[in-house]
Order: structure tokens, then sequence, then C-alpha cells
């Protein structure tokens, strides 16, 4: 991935949301301005929910979705509705379209209903006003022509004003510095590694360095010791992979704060303390409990991967029990997560915070302990305390 380009997980996620033939898709392409999705008089074109990622003005960057119709019918139908109510989980503004001549039905309703169930900001959008004469325009309400493209503008001026209001303003790291601190990343370069490249984790921990004016310096684990004693004084932090927590922290002074970059990104995505929380209950696990260990991407699993190889491994080592471990990526996440002990998730630097919040949400009402692999990693190591100290103590 290019360094240029904004993350999905960056991202602010507009879905747009209605009944089969409303203009949908028309009107997404109206949006962007390209033609991203297919448009048919035929009910029902788009089966899949589509999604772009793309620079939106005034937006910037933002990532765009355009779902089934949730009106759809049968058993392909049902499918559908299903993937369209997925998508809510990651949807910071819900852009919901309904055809002028029907006005709000009870389509529209339920759809309204659940946005406010799941805290969605949402702007009506009455689509193919070139066949009304009606005109609406008030905050979250507008009438518009995909066709003629009137209004098109005024609604994206809409749009972004709620995106003001969705931004992040958490920090991975940077509101922990000062101008000029020094900061030692501990990258592994392994056969987990990706060729050539910087895992994102790695990279958006280093911008935010830069963006509070502090110093990085990368060290690989075994040149760590040498890296420190060639730095004139200690440094502010180090950052490590999680998966060499024990090897670092046996180099790492006592007196010089050490962390991860997954437990960094556990407080970005703002479910640290749920996190910990969930590392204390893996010493209550039983012989022959379920584990859910999920990852926000998908990749192609090599020898020593983390999330099917050697967090099960050290799980084992840890508590001496034997589990039956479940595997999930990229958008697959269940619903229902009662027959699971432990949810061990990634850091979720694919994902973004809406939808960490939700699988975190899901986990929580329905009482299964939620923890991510850096968390669980400090655990295993016995340096959990020792890893959460200097964001505990900021």
């Amino acid at each position: 991935m290019s360094l240029n380009n904004t993350p999905s997980g960056e991202r602010i996620h507009i879905g747009f949301f209605g009944r089969r033939n409303a203009g949908k898709s028309s009107l997404v392409n109206a949006v962007t301005g390209q033609e991203l999705s297919v448009v048919s008089d035929v009910k029902g074109t788009t089966t899949d929910p589509v999604y772009k990622a793309m620079e939106l003005l005034p937006l910037g960057a933002v990532e765009i979705i355009d779902t089934p119709g949730y009106d759809d019918e049968g058993m392909l139908g049902e499918l559908r509705v299903k993937k369209t109510r997925q998508i809510l989980a990651k949807t910071d503004i819900a852009v919901l379209v309904a055809d002028i001549s029907a006005g709000m039905g009870d389509c529209e309703k339920e759809l309204v209903q659940l946005f406010k169930e799941r805290d969605i900001p949402c702007i009506i959008v009455y689509n193919k006003a070139d066949l009304s004469d009606r005109e609406i325009n008030s905050d979250n309400e507008i009438t518009v022509s995909a066709r003629d493209k009137k209004n098109i503008h005024e609604l994206k001026e809409k749009i972004a004003a709620l995106a003001e209001k969705c931004g992040n303003e958490r920090r991975i790291i940077g509101d922990l510095l000062n101008a000029g601190d020094m900061v030692v990343l501990v990258t592994p370069i392994d056969e987990s590694a990706p060729k050539g490249r910087m895992i994102l984790p790695q990279v958006q921990t280093l911008r935010d360095i830069l963006d509070a004016d502090a110093i990085a310096v990368f060290s690989k684990p075994e040149q760590l010791s040498q890296t420190l004693k060639k730095l004139s004084a200690p440094p502010k932090m180090v950052v490590t992979d999680s998966q060499v927590f024990g090897r670092v922290n046996e180099i790492v002074p006592e007196d010089v704060p050490l962390t991860s970059f997954s437990i960094l990104m556990a407080r970005y995505k703002g479910f640290l303390d749920t996190a910990v929380k969930g590392a204390a209950a893996i010493d209550s696990l039983k012989d022959g409990d379920k584990i859910l260990i999920s990852e926000g991407c998908t990749h192609h699993r090599q020898c020593g991967d983390i999330g099917s190889v050697k967090l099960p491994n050290m799980l084992k080592k840890h508590t001496g029990k034997n589990f039956e471990i479940v595997l999930s990526s990229g958008r697959d996440f269940p619903e229902d997560l009662t027959e699971y002990a432990l949810v061990i998730h990634c850091g979720g630097c694919m994902l973004n915070e809406k939808e960490v919040a939700y699988r975190r949400k899901l986990a929580e009402m329905q009482g299964v302990p939620f923890t991510n692999y850096g968390t669980a990693l400090a655990k295993f190591s016995g340096i959990l305390e020792r890893s959460i100290a200097p964001i505990s103590n900021a």
C-alpha cells in the first residue's frame, strides 16, 4: 500500500441505503462523479455491497458503500438484506435514499430506526426530483435528482458537515510525546513480515511521532541492545512488535517506558480498557473452551502466523489447557458470540473505529471477554502492567 493512500480504517465510511429502485446507485455515481455502480431500471441490480475508497471533495478521504435494496425478497433477498445490515457496523454516515414520489414507507422508517439504535447520523435524500415539484431542504433532508445532478453539490456539503463530527480525535502516540523526544520502534523482519514494506501500525505510529515533532529510530530486536547503547540519552519510549515482547522486555531498562504497536492501536481504536479486562479472563479459561481469534484484514497465512499458530500455542503454554480455536478474518465476524469463552482480536488497523466498537459491543452485550493480540501477548510475557503503564500514566 502506498504511503500516500489513506488506509480504509482512517476513512469516513458513507453508506447509501434504501429500497430497490430508489436510485441509490445512480445517486452514488452522481456524488462520486464516477460510474461506480451498475444502474438499471430492473429492481435489485445491486446484489452485493459495492465499496469505493476515494477522495471526495470537500470531505477528503472517504469510503463509499452502495448497498443492496433493503426491501429485497426471497432467499437471495434475505441474504442481501443481511449484508446490508452488516454494513451498518462500519457506517459513519448513512444516506437514506427514498423515491420522492413514494416518500417514507415502512422500509425507510425501519432503516431510520436502525440508524438511531446504532447512533449513526443520517441524511434523508428524496431522489428523482426531476419528476416532482416537491422541494425539501433541512438539516438532515434534501431533494435531489441523480439524473439531472440537481442539489448534488448541496448533498455533498451536508455529508461533509456530518463528517466533521465523526473524526477520531485520538492520537496513536503523539499526545504522549514532546518535541524532540526519541522513540525506538522495534520491528522484527522475519518470515511473517511483508516483503519490502512495513506493516500499517508501524507506519501510522511513525507518522504520528513525526507529527509530534519527535524523533523515531527503528531497530530489529537483535540490534536493540546496540541501538540503545548508541543513543546519547535513554529514549522517551520503546514501542515493539508484540510477538517479541518477552525478548525486548529483557533488554529495555525498567526505567524506560515500554509498550507495543498493538496496545497503542487498541488505545487509538478506543478499546484498551476492554482489552485489559478481557486479558484477565485468560486465567479463568477451562479445558475445551471455544476461543475466537479474529483479524480485521485478510492475508495468506504463513508458517508461524500469529493468529493461527503463535497465539494458540502461547494460550496452551500459558494455561496448560486445550482449546477449540475458531479463526475469522476480514468482514466475517459472528453476530452470535455466546458459544465463545473469549474473543482475541487484532489491533484493528484495517477497520474503522465504528466497526471495532461494534465488535467490542457485541462481545460485551453477550458477556464474552474481548481482548486483542498485543494485550494477550503482554499477559503471556508477564509484562502487561508494564506495557500499559506508559499510557495509563499519561
